[in-house]
């Protein structure tokens, strides 16, 4: 999935919650919809090995431009 599509996706959830017709109880359920899904165990899961995969692909990078500047 490209980053622009995320984006995309992101923009338009946050237009439909401020822009929601059906007002303020309308934004609380899918803000505690958002927040449950957040704090589910599985997402946690899958956020800490991005974020591990991330962490390593930095630094396998960074490795790779240091030998590349000598």
């Amino acid at each position: 999935m490209r980053p622009q599509y995320l984006i995309v996706a992101v923009v338009a959830f946050a237009a439909y919650v401020l822009g929601a017709k059906a007002g303020e109880s309308r934004y609380n359920e899918i803000k505690k919809a958002a927040t449950r899904y957040w704090n589910d165990p599985q997402v946690k899961k899958a956020r800490a090995k991005a974020k591990k995969a991330r962490d390593k692909a930095r630094k396998a990078t960074s490795k790779h431009i240091n030998s590349l500047s000598r």
